[in-house]
């Protein structure tokens, strides 16, 4: 049962960081990435569709992103929604392809970007240890229902600590990463 227990609370913890990671590519840091239009949709046909399904996205330079939609008819629809989206990039195009030109961050910008990251980072923490506050909760309920000794309640908490403070770690990386590709001209 405390198996069980640690096993549901690390894979919710797994599932905090993969979208802590998501978080992390919608913020652009200077240089093109592909994965800064995952979150972009176009209507296709009636049918509300992500953008790399109608077409594809490259970075030939590392400043410049290419959209080929596979139907040429669609450029416009793939333009407005690049535009009306919090990317703030200027799309251009030549009837066939779509060029985005990712500007140069100010300092500033940097700076901010770079709050944005943290505070992003306390946020993925926080459900982390929910997660872990929760976990405790069960296993002391199984303790209640005298389903597990005192002792083997002990073990399994400072067992969820350790898992805790394990993703904990791989948050910080990941942090510590993102900041260093923000601050890097």
């Amino acid at each position: 049962m405390i198996l069980e227990v640690h096993k549901e609370s690390e894979s919710k913890m797994e599932k905090t960081i993969s979208v802590y990671k998501e978080e992390l590519q919608a913020i652009r840091a200077g240089r093109a990435n592909p994965a800064l239009l995952d979150r972009i949709h176009v209507d296709y046909y009636g049918q509300v569709t992500p953008l790399k399904q109608v077409g594809s996205v490259s970075a030939p330079e590392p400043r410049m992103l290419v959209i080929q939609p596979w139907d040429t008819k669609l450029i416009p629809a793939i333009e407005k929604e690049i535009l009306k989206s919090d990317l703030g990039l200027n799309p251009s195009n030549d009837g066939k392809i779509i060029r985005l030109l990712i500007p140069q961050l100010t300092e500033e910008r940097r700076k901010d970007l770079a709050k944005v990251v943290k505070k992003n980072s306390e946020n993925a923490k926080v459900a982390i240890r929910n997660t872990r506050r929760d976990a405790i909760e069960k296993i002391k309920k199984l303790e209640k229902n005298k389903e597990i000794t005192e002792d083997d309640r002990k073990l399994a908490e400072e067992e969820m600590q350790k898992i805790t403070d394990k993703f904990i770690a791989e948050i910080d990386e990941i942090t510590k990463k993102k900041e260093e590709e923000l601050m890097e001209i």
